[in-house]
């Protein structure tokens, strides 16, 4: 396949798989993709191990790294400092109630406290200045692609990234998110439906591919929600993408470190069983309706806070809960495709799977066209 993406990064398919795991990276850019590593949840340290291990697997093809630099985020007026002063002038926000909620959570399911020992990363890459250095971690391995997944990424680390030679993209759930993106130079826009998995917005992907392509011109796009089959691949490209933007799909895979508790959940799921849910991050974003997504609806409830504050609220919670492994009781991220997921296989089959899918799906509206051509000469006038 060639399109613009393909051409840009020097790619066999125009397939790019975000993923948290680097097994998942790896494979998926060793079948002819693109894997691009969520940073998230890394300290810079943890990062810079996960990326040699991807630069010794990958065969020299390329991959990507994604940070979360939000445009907004609760006291981002703070203004500098290290990790941890940012971190305890922050926690000093977080109201006693909501410590109470998730406490009196916790022990109504007979999760155990933590030892100090056991304790989470509090603020991880959910700030400008917390994700800076995972920015710089990044830019000294041989990336291709920095993509930003909250907003429009810095215009300095654009330019910063570009000084390095690696393409820049951002992640759009409306028309107006393409514009901030294309005005601060990225190379990609991804344009992410409501049926994603994660932060995610309110219009559908059928929806929102066009009006972006249209927005974001000449700038490719990449469709994204809701894809996991060749058939969404190629309505994503019908609509004007250059590619595709996976997440969910790869969770159900035999390289992924998808928790036993969350896969079985995922594998029986119907894609109605997902909510778009503020308790994981403060901001909204997809998972599996569970034991966690529905104490935060329930009456009892104190409201999510803001991001980055609910996830340092509920760091210490998802490790002590990830501990006893109790299968409900955390925020479990997936899209819509969840729907499809009934059990697991390697990713370079996903992959195969996804191609041969594809030119099924192309082979069906040529016939399409063709039938249509052929009826118009039958009908014809003379």
């Amino acid at each position: 396949m060639r399109t613009r993406v393909t051409e840009m990064f020097g790619i066999e398919l125009p397939v790019f798989a975000f993923s948290h795991c680097r097994d998942v990276v790896a494979a998926v850019s060793r079948a002819g993709g693109m894997g691009v590593l969520g940073a998230l949840y890394f300290t810079p340290e943890e990062l810079e191990t996960e990326l040699a291990w991807i630069d010794a697997h990958t065969g020299g093809r390329p991959y990507g790294v994604d940070v979360v630099m939000p445009s907004s985020s609760a006291g981002a007026e703070m203004g500098a400092g290290s990790g941890e002063e940012l971190q305890e002038r922050l926690r000093a926000l977080i109201p006693d109630a909501h410590r109470r909620f998730v406490d009196d959570l916790l022990a109504e399911h007979g999760v155990p406290e933590a030892a100090g020992a056991d304790a989470g990363h509090f603020l991880l890459g959910w700030t400008d200045a917390t994700a800076r250095p995972q920015v710089e971690v990044a830019l000294k391995h041989p990336i291709a692609l920095l993509a930003n997944a909250l907003g429009a990424p810095p215009p300095d680390v654009v330019e910063q990234a570009h000084r390095h030679g690696v393409k820049v993209a951002g992640l759009a759930s409306s028309r107006r998110h393409a514009r901030k993106q294309c005005d601060v130079g990225v190379d990609v826009v991804v344009a992410q439906g409501t049926e994603a998995g994660g932060h995610t917005g309110e219009v559908s992907t059928m929806v929102l591919v066009p009006e972006v392509v249209d927005e974001a011109a000449p700038v490719p796009v990449l469709a994204a929600g809701g894809v996991g089959r060749g058939r969404q691949m190629a309505a994503g490209m019908a609509l004007g993408a250059e590619g595709v933007w996976t997440g969910s799909v790869w969770l159900a895979t035999e390289e992924a470190d998808t928790p036993p508790g969350a896969l079985e959940q995922i594998l029986h799921a119907s894609s109605t069983d997902t909510v778009r849910s503020r308790s994981m991050t403060g901001k909204p974003a997809r998972m599996l309706r569970n034991t966690w997504t529905q104490a935060w609806e329930g009456e009892e409830s104190p409201g999510p806070l803001p991001m980055p504050l609910q996830f340092m609220l509920i760091a210490d919670a998802l490790r002590r809960v990830g501990r006893v492994r109790h299968p409900t009781l955390t925020p479990s991220p997936v899209g819509q495709i969840v729907g499809t997921l009934d059990r697991v296989k390697p990713c370079s089959q996903v992959v195969y799977e996804l191609m041969e899918e594809f030119g099924e799906a192309l082979e069906h509206l040529n016939r399409a066209a063709e039938g249509e051509a052929a009826g118009d000469t039958a009908t014809g006038p003379g």
